[in-house]
């Protein structure tokens, strides 16, 4: 008597089918990442774009001059607390959705997002006398949509209310740019310091604009530093 077999799956069709699903697995895994990544980086945008209304009110209520930051003002308060007012949701903004350690600067007082020493923070010779014009005034700026404002924070920049801005009269190479800033934050495969990915930068005439890694390196290792004011020699 012969005895029939339910037909199944050989071994090459049962690794082609695994090869399939492991396949698929990836794609939305992948695509799942490329969407948190794509809303990150808008609400980043939003914060900066409120961040940049929120700096020029405070001008305009205070004389015409933007915050201090704790280099020149009190240490234990970030800029950005002085904005508090200014901002509807101050702790979603203040933090980069993207910054893994978005908790602790919640927690310690601080923010993802620091300001531009060149403007924030007066060179001063040994009296204490300004050694070049003093920029932290949106009027004081010669060329507003060439200069950057607000940078997105490196992950090693510590989360307390004194890291709140840049040192980027050290950004002489991109290690001196890693150190202060993440020029990846975005898309960087995990690596926010690689010169992979892209990052939000806040300019002084509100705008902000999404710039490639790649790019911000190429211009670092031509000599250019980012942070400098145009129209300032």
């Amino acid at each position: 008597m012969l005895i029939s077999r339910k037909p199944g799956f050989t071994l090459v069709e049962l690794l082609i089918v695994i090869v399939v699903v492991a396949t698929l697995a990836t794609l939305v895994a992948m695509g799942a990442r490329s969407a948190l990544l794509a809303s990150q980086e808008a609400k980043c945008i939003s914060n900066l774009r409120n961040i940049g209304i929120a700096l020029h009110l405070h001008a305009a209520d205070h004389g015409g001059s933007f915050p201090e930051t704790s280099h020149t003002a009190i240490l234990d308060k970030a800029w950005i607390t002085t904005l508090e007012d200014y901002l509807g949701d101050y702790d979603e903004i203040r933090v980069c959705p993207g910054d893994p350690r978005r908790d602790e600067r919640l927690a310690a007082g601080g923010t993802s997002y620091l300001l531009n020493n060149f403007i924030f923070v007066p060179e001063v010779d040994p009296w204490g006398e300004l050694l070049g014009p003093a920029l932290n005034r949106p009027a004081a700026i010669p060329e507003p949509a060439r200069t950057i404002l607000v940078f997105t924070c490196a992950d090693r920049v510590g989360t307390g209310p004194g890291n709140d801005h840049t040192h980027s009269s050290l950004w002489t190479n991109w290690r001196g740019v890693c150190a202060d800033i993440a020029p990846g934050r975005f898309g960087s495969g995990g690596d926010p310091h690689a010169a992979q990915g892209r990052a939000n930068y806040l300019y002084a005439d509100n705008r902000v604009e999404s710039i490639p890694a790649a790019e911000i390196k190429r211009k670092t290792d031509s000599g250019i530093n980012i942070a400098q004011v145009p129209g300032i020699p």
